[in-house]
Formats: C-alpha cells, sequence, structure tokens
C-alpha cells in the first residue's frame, strides 16, 4: 500500500515537476544559445567587412603644431587606484609614467588606499622616483576605505588640478599600457565628441602559469571578443571593464561621477553615462598587459564581485533604465534583456542547475526525457564559439566546460546575493597579484606556509561533487545511455576543486 502511494506522488507530482523544470531550462537553453549566435555573426560581419573602429568613427593621430608646441595636445589624467600592491605597484606606475604624451599635458595619479606601512612607504618612494625625472606625479591617499576603488577614484576627482584635465585614463595596479596607449586612444575621444569612452583588451601575462588561468583566458578572450566587440558594433554600449580605458571628463560629470552603492562601479558608470546618449567604442587592436588571478580562492572572490555586482546593479536600475527618455527603446530593451538579465543573471542560473542538477538528477527520472539538442548540439556550438576567440587552447575545450559548470554555482550564489541584497553583496576582497608580469621579481616574496588538505577543502564544491558522482554510479548501474560518462568528469572537477588542486 505504501509503495502504491509513493508511486502515485512520484506519477502526479514529482515527474510532472521535474518536467516543468526541464522545460524551463530548455527555453533558456534557446534563449542563451540565439544570443550567442547573435553575437558572433557581429563578429563575424566585423571581420569580413572589416569595420574597424578606425573605418567607423573619425581617427587622426596626433601631430606637433609648431605654433603651439604641445599645447594641442588635450591634458590627460592617468589614474591608478591600488591597495597594498606590493608585487606589482613598481609595474603599474613605471608603465603610465613611461606614455608617450607629453610631459606637460598628462598628471599620473596614484591613488593608494594601502594601510601596510611598509607599502606605503615604497609607493611614496617610487613617486617621488619618477618625479626626480620630471613626471607629474601625484600620490593621494585618504584616511578611510570607504566606497573601496569607487570611493578612491571619486576622492581623486575632487583635487583642483583634475580640472585641468579632458579625459581620463584608468589602469589597475597590474595594468601595463604600451607606451603608444594615449597616442592611439585619445583621439577617437577627440574626433568624436559623442564618444564618451575608448576601451581596450586585456592581455593576459601569466595566462600559461596553470590550467586555470587557460581557462580563464578563454573566457575572457571570448568576452571581449563576443560581447565587448558586438556591444560596441551594434549599439555603441557595453560595460566598462574598470580599467584599461579613456573616459571623457564631460560625460563622466554628466552622469554624475563614480558611485559607490555596489561593486561594480565600473558597470554603474557606464550604464548612467550610456543612458545620457553617449556612446563607447571597444578597440580590439590595442592591448593592455594585466595579470589573471592563479590561486583558487582568489578567483572565487572575484567571481563572486562579478556576479553579485550586476545583479545587484540590475536590482537598482531596471526602472531607471525603463523610464529614461534620452535613448531609444531598442537601447533600452538590449541593456535590460539583454546586457544584464540574460549575459548577467541568467546564465549562471541555467549553467548551474540544468548542468550540474537537472542533468543529474534526470538519471532518477527514466519517464522525462531530455532532448539531445540541449545536452550535445547546443552545449557543443556554444562551447566553439569560445573556444574560437583563443585558438591555442582548443584543446582544452572539455576541461574548460567542467570548470566553468564548477564556477557557475560561485556565480550563481553571488547573483542570488545580488539580486536579494543579502549579507556579503557589498563584500570587496582585492584580488591578489602575484607580480607574474616578471621572470624576476622587482620585490622579495614573503613565502607562506603551506596549507594542509582540511584548510584548502571547499565544502560546497565537494557535497555537488559527491551528489553528481551518485548520479553517475545510478546511471552506470541502472541507465540506458553513456551520460555517466559526463557525470564522472563533472564530478571529479568538483571534487578536484573542492580539495583544493587547483590554480597554484
Amino acid at each position: 500500500m505504501e509503495t502504491m502511494w509513493l508511486r502515485q506522488v512520484r506519477s502526479l507530482l514529482i515527474v510532472p515537476m521535474f518536467e516543468c523544470l526541464v522545460a524551463i531550462c530548455l527555453v533558456i537553453s534557446l534563449l542563451v544559445f540565439v544570443e550567442s549566435v547573435y553575437m558572433n555573426i557581429v563578429v563575424i560581419y566585423v571581420k569580413m567587412f572589416k569595420r574597424k573602429p578606425e573605418k567607423i568613427y573619425k581617427w587622426e593621430a596626433m601631430q606637433e603644431d609648431i605654433e603651439v608646441g604641445d599645447q594641442n595636445y588635450p591634458m590627460v589624467l592617468v589614474q591608478i587606484p591600488m591597495y597594498n600592491e606590493r608585487e606589482v605597484f613598481q609595474l603599474s606606475i613605471g608603465a603610465a609614467c613611461r606614455l608617450t604624451w607629453p610631459l606637460d599635458r598628462v598628471i599620473i595619479q596614484v591613488l593608494d588606499d594601502s594601510t601596510d606601512p611598509t607599502i606605503i612607504e615604497m609607493v611614496s618612494m617610487e613617486c617621488a622616483k619618477w618625479a626626480s625625472k620630471g613626471i607629474n606625479i601625484k600620490c593621494e591617499r585618504r584616511d578611510n576605505r570607504n566606497g573601496y576603488k569607487a570611493g578612491a577614484l571619486k576622492q581623486g576627482m575632487r583635487h583642483s588640478y583634475v580640472k585641468q584635465c579632458n579625459y581620463i585614463a584608468i589602469f589597475d595596479a597590474d595594468f601595463q599600457p604600451e607606451p603608444d596607449y594615449l597616442h592611439r586612444t585619445v583621439p577617437f575621444l577627440i574626433h568624436n565628441p559623442e564618444l564618451a569612452l575608448v576601451q581596450a583588451r586585456w592581455k593576459f601575462v601569466n595566462a600559461n602559469k596553470c590550467l586555470m588561468t587557460r581557462m580563464q583566458e578563454m573566457s575572457l578572450n571570448y568576452h571581449f571578443m563576443a560581447e565587448q566587440e558586438s556591444g560596441s558594433t551594434r549599439h555603441a554600449f557595453f560595460g566598462f571593464n574598470g580599467t584599461a580605458g579613456v573616459w571623457r571628463l564631460a560625460g563622466m560629470e554628466e552622469a554624475g561621477g563614480w558611485k559607490d552603492r555596489t561593486t561594480v562601479e565600473d558597470m554603474d558608470l557606464a550604464v548612467r553615462v550610456g543612458l545620457h546618449g553617449w556612446k563607447f567604442v571597444f578597440v580590439n587592436d590595442i592591448e593592455v598587459k594585466s595579470e589573471l588571478p592563479s590561486q583558487f580562492k582568489a578567483f572565487r572572490f572575484q567571481q563572486h564581485r562579478w556576479s553579485c555586482g550586476p545583479a545587484n546593479l540590475f536590482r537598482k536600475m531596471t526602472m531607471e533604465i525603463i523610464y529614461n527618455k534620452r535613448v531609444m527603446i531598442w537601447k533600452k530593451l538590449y541593456v535590460i534583456y539583454s546586457f544584464f538579465f540574460l549575459r548577467k543573471i541568467l546564465v549562471h542560473f541555467f549553467t548551474f542547475f540544468f548542468y550540474c542538477i537537472v542533468l543529474p538528477t534526470s538519471v532518477f527520472f527514466y519517464e522525462v526525457n531530455i532532448p539531445t539538442w540541449s545536452t550535445i548540439y547546443v552545449p557543443f556550438m556554444i562551447t566553439l564559439f569560445t573556444a574560437i576567440a583563443t585558438p591555442r587552447s582548443f584543446y582544452l575545450v572539455i576541461f574548460w566546460v567542467l570548470f566553468e559548470n564548477v564556477m557557475a554555482m560561485h556565480r550563481t550564489k553571488g547573483t542570488f546575493i545580488g539580486l536579494l541584497e543579502g549579507g556579503r553583496v557589498n563584500e570587496w576582497v582585492v584580488t591578489e597579484k602575484l607580480g607574474d608580469a616578471l621572470q624576476t621579481k622587482l620585490l622579495p616574496q614573503v613565502k607562506k606556509p603551506c596549507n594542509g588538505i582540511l584548510q584548502r577543502l571547499n565544502l560546497k564544491e565537494m557535497m555537488v561533487g559527491m551528489y553528481i558522482l551518485c548520479c553517475a554510479g545510478y546511471d552506470f548501474a541502472f541507465g540506458s545511455t553513456l551520460l555517466y560518462i559526463y557525470l564522472l568528469m563533472q564530478a571529479l572537477a568538483f571534487i578536484i576543486c573542492g580539495v583544493g588542486f587547483v590554480g597554484t
């Protein structure tokens, strides 16, 4: 009698609920696939017809005027926000001071929020060294860290000398622009008064450090190739990457400047400036060297910030976008649906719940049929699109898929926190840099004691990994498909991350 009752509950309640969940995942799968195809069609169009920014917008190299000398060059402020960046501060300050822009037309502003007295002294000495060489460099500090990076940038804008500047270039502490960076970017802003932002792409100096950095390189290269390129070409709008970009001061001021209401102050500023009708341009040919986090813990904190912040900003700005009267309805629809809802929220939920929960659980529901196109063809095409952005890593696509599914769990958690404004919504942990840009470190490294296995254990990854492993065992014993092969690999990926055997 009890067995029959359980069967009825299963057939009348549990199975229909699971079928409904699968149906929702299939719809989302199609939405994600269509978006991916759309972005890649735009990229193919750009490549085939050579629609480079220099052809879309006016661009002319800066010319020296014999009569006025360097005065025809606009004043540029270069901001370098940093916080206890022992390993990389010399790299960023040195790269900024080597920019080939007239010395009297550029101001280097080091926004140092460091709390370590030794690092504070070293940063001051580095700034003094460059000042003695004729560089106009300012080292600005504040007595608190309110607002984190956004607070530092906002405070930096209040200094009187900033009013002399027309444009502002921003580089995080591990970014090293090439000497001609300003010569290649600023002319876009000079000759196109409708442009507010010129964004360069990132080049990763430590991509070969470990398998985890190779995975990050694949994801970020796709982000620049597809998301930034398509947004720039089709809508003249995309999210500012927080660094390696040059802003028009007038555009920033019109939108209200920096705000610290979320942990993605860069995206916040970009959306507000875009809603004022300004245009952005992404220049794929300009690369700025940077460093990827090579430690799993640092990468997890970074991904939490990158997923929680956009979700929280979406919560705060949706109605503001809807009621905006300065931009066309199509651009508002693009920002709300494509830029925010699909790419920053829905894709994280879908990736984790479908591939790591629904698909493994389906082995217990032989009545539910999950179509092959959703488990093989669509994921294969999306993975192929990603691999194209980094051809040298094509043979690593399987590892990339498995690792991305693991990280989708953290991104999903961060997105939930951002949408619901949970306790960690404004958590900001500075991504640790190791100075991997140098073969020989400029500064002595402090060796940290090796953590034991229990200290490196990540329980969330272990729990999900063990669940998927159980599903794989059940499918191997009782299933009629080869799904257990994927489940075994995915379980192994979770467990490896769970015991901390990833990164350096």
